[in-house]
Order: C-alpha cells, then sequence, then structure tokens
C-alpha cells in the first residue's frame, strides 16, 4: 500500500535515496541559517529588541542542517550536491519569497517593512515545515536512527511559527494588518506552486534512484498535483491566517545544541 509511511521509509532504507534527502534538507536548513543571521545583522535601530529572536530562528535552522549532515556521516555518506530543481529555498528566492540575497550582502540596514515581509514570509514557510515535521514525528518518532532528530527539529518548527504568528500580531496592532494580509496571501499562492514543482522534481530523482515503475511514479505525480489543486483552491488560506499561539516568547532563549549521534 502506497502511503507517506511506506514512501519515507523506502527512501530511508536505501543509501543513495537518503543521502539525495539528508543533502537536500540540510543545504536548505543552511540557507536558511544564513539567511537569519543577516537579518539579525541588519536589523533596524527601532527594531533591535527583536534581533536575539531572529538570531535563535538562525542558529536554529542551522542546527537542523548540521543534524542531516550528522545523520549522513553516521551511515558512512557523504552529502551530494543539491539538483537545481529541488533547491526549495533557492526557488523561493529566485520568485521574490523572502528578502533578496543582494540586500542581505550589503550592510544597509533593513526597513520595518522589510521586517514585516520577512515574518510574513517565513509565517508561510514555517506552516510549510512544521506540516512535514509533524507528519515524520507521527510516523518515525520512534525510529532508532533518525527519530531523535525528527523530535527535536519537529519542535524547533513549531516555535519558528509560534513566533512568527507573536510577532505579525504584534506589527499588525502597529497599523502594519492591511500589509501583512497582502504579502501572506502573495506569497502563500507562489509558495505552493514552488511546494508542488520541487515535490515532483524530488519524487522524479527519488523514482529514478529507487527503480520506480511508471505507474508507480505516475500515481505519486497525480498525487502531489491533487495536493496543489486542494491548496490552490482552498488550503493557502491555512498559510494566512493569524492568531496568538499557545507557546508565547516561543524564541525568548538560547537555541538548543544538535545532538550527537553516535
Amino acid at each position: 500500500m502506497l502511503s507517506a509511511k511506506s514512501l519515507f521509509q523506502e527512501i530511508l532504507d536505501n543509501d543513495e535515496s537518503f543521502r539525495l534527502f539528508c543533502s537536500i534538507a540540510a543545504s536548505g536548513e543552511t540557507q536558511g541559517g544564513w539567511e537569519n543571521a543577516r537579518i539579525a545583522a541588519l536589523v533596524p535601530p527601532s527594531e533591535r529588541a527583536l534581533a536575539p529572536k531572529i538570531t535563535r530562528h538562525g542558529a536554529d535552522e542551522d542546527k537542523h542542517g548540521r543534524i542531516f549532515n550528522a545523520l549522513l556521516k553516521k551511515r558512512g555518506l557523504e552529502p551530494v550536491p543539491v539538483p537545481p530543481e529541488t533547491d526549495y529555498t533557492m526557488l523561493l528566492e529566485r520568485h521574490g519569497i523572502g528578502l533578496a540575497h543582494d540586500k542581505l550582502k550589503s550592510d544597509q540596514p533593513l526597513t520595518v517593512q522589510d521586517i514585516v515581509t520577512y515574518l510574513a514570509h517565513s509565517r508561510v514557510t514555517e506552516q510549510r515545515a512544521s506540516e512535514q515535521m509533524e507528519l515524520l514525528r507521527k510516523h518515525f518518532a520512534d525510529h532508532p536512527d533518525i527519530g531523535r532528530a525528527v523530535r527535536m527539529i519537529s519542535g524547533d518548527e513549531d516555535n519558528h511559527l509560534a513566533y512568527c504568528h507573536e510577532e505579525l500580531l504584534r506589527y499588525a496592532a502597529q497599523g502594519h494588518g492591511r500589509a501583512i494580509q497582502r504579502t501572506l496571501r502573495e506569497c502563500a499562492l507562489a509558495e505552493i506552486r514552488i511546494y508542488r514543482d520541487v515535490s515532483l522534481a524530488v519524487m522524479d530523482h527519488m523514482g529514478r534512484i529507487l527503480g520506480w515503475s511508471r505507474p508507480r511514479a505516475a500515481v505519486l505525480a497525480a498525487g502531489i498535483h491533487a495536493v496543489y489543486a486542494w491548496e490552490r483552491l482552498a488550503g493557502w488560506r491555512r498559510m494566512v491566517s493569524l492568531e496568538m499561539p499557545q507557546r508565547r516568547d516561543a524564541l525568548g532563549g538560547p537555541a538548543t545544541s544538535a545532538p550527537e549521534f553516535a
């Protein structure tokens, strides 16, 4: 039976597919760590109180990259180059989701609107990350090899999503509500399209590595298209709502360290 659990178990059991999965994940997390670190360094003076939380966000993402690389090392595997069509983070930036890298590489302070835009984009992408890790936690939280990593990363992603909700609500109360809602909607509609394209590309690579039959690959592709159709119709709305999280000040402390994988 084809299910999310059986699909990921197949990827997990094969060294080459697992190597590609971890390489893609590590690259995206490391890129996110760099982006947040630069945003924290360029926060405008009026928003300096937010800088430690942005720094914590970046440190968490960088930690996740190290965790995925550690999982590879544990199995005696080296990372592989990430195929461009599977690079979710790069494609988001190319399509204007998140702050432009040219801006982050300069020494010019960001504006308040830049920070609001960053938080709105993060709210959308962290929704995706939280849901993906929740799915892995549901099926693999007790797995002897990846369970501890899945639990830690999932908890961090939930914290990141809570932080985005809380900070965006704070900015909305300061008069940025209309800009926040416009940015959230634009970002969500772009993200679901990019997520569909990246998912198709990843499944294509995994199918060639694992020798999937054409009918099986077609079924998986149809499933990805069906998810996109639902998200395009209504599912995107879950990415744009804002509510005060139960977990307040989720990034108010120092980042936790990555676990050791012997």
